[in-house]
């Protein structure tokens, strides 16, 4: 990926997000050329010169200081997410491909300890994934939650591919439309991390290829962190189901998380998760009835 220009955009989107009433400076009448603000004004609000903060904006970030970047990072008003994605950028500017030899990989494949760990976490579907997506691993209640997802998948299952290439998707994923936003900013972080992972690129030139809704979105250089949160279903089986999920750090493993999910006591989706987990122990009692709504 071209650094210069994945910073020189993200870092002008930034800046049309943020108008000058929320940065607190005067907002003059009369038309404004640019959305939010201006480049002098990001420059005033981070205390560097206009000239300086224009170069960082071409894409020149070799050299950068923390304290600089915590300046803008403050003048854009960025959240947790795009700051620690702004330092990313700033450390691939100051990083080449020939001398990331050193650094840790990211983990391609699951030890058999963490498959043994997923399989022992009967009651709550949880897959590993790395920061492209791909599934690497899951419990069999995991596979029967998300029975869709594995089922078109044809080699290794990836959420991304899933979501924009097959239309399966959106029957499964009540919130599609949200789910697929955070699924091109979670991408384009990673990107952010890990700019020379060939299969990275390859994922997002396929998709970039073949699905006009991702085209767009990636554009739109939206970044974001993926910690937790509710996720709404339809399973082709048991019907709606609403989980919470936890996404967590494998540290032992480079960009590997792990993602839990449980539903409410005594809810419904609860009810449909024992069922489910009652096939994975007993395959031949799929002809158990279908829970009450």
């Amino acid at each position: 990926m071209d650094s210069r220009a994945e910073i020189r955009d993200f870092l002008t989107t930034r800046r049309a997000k943020v108008t000058p009433e929320q940065a607190g400076l005067p907002a003059y009448g009369g038309h404004r050329r640019v959305h939010g603000l201006r480049r002098e004004e990001v420059a005033l609000l981070a205390g560097v010169s206009v000239d300086y903060y224009t170069r960082l904006e071409r894409g020149n970030l070799s050299g950068v200081s923390d304290g600089v970047l915590e300046a803008v990072a403050r003048a854009l008003q960025l959240d947790d997410a795009e700051r620690a994605h702004l330092f990313d950028l700033a450390r691939t500017a100051n990083t080449t491909a020939a001398n990331t030899r050193g650094r840790r990989r990211p983990t391609s494949q699951l030890r058999p300890v963490v498959q043994r760990l997923l399989d022992a976490m009967t009651m709550a579907p949880a897959y590993v994934r790395n920061g492209r997506l791909d599934v690497l691993g899951a419990n069999a209640l995991g596979r029967v939650v998300f029975a869709p997802l594995f089922d078109t998948a044809v080699a290794t299952p990836n959420i991304a591919r899933f979501i924009f290439l097959h239309a399966a998707s959106q029957e499964f994923y009540r919130d599609w439309e949200t789910l697929a936003g955070d699924t091109v900013a979670l991408l384009r972080a990673e990107a952010g991390r890990d700019p020379y992972d060939r299969a990275l690129t390859d994922l997002i030139g396929e998709l970039s290829t073949r699905s006009d809704v991702f085209r767009t979105w990636w554009a739109a250089h939206n970044v974001r962190l993926h910690r937790s949160g509710v996720k709404r279903l339809h399973h082709p089986e048991v019907g709606d189901l609403t989980l919470a999920y936890e996404s967590l750090d494998l540290t032992t493993d480079v960009g590997l998380r792990l993602n839990a999910y449980t539903a409410e006591p005594g809810s419904g989706s609860q009810e449909a998760l024992n069922l489910l987990a009652s096939w994975t122990a007993a395959p031949h009692e799929r002809s158990v009835a279908r829970p009450a709504d």
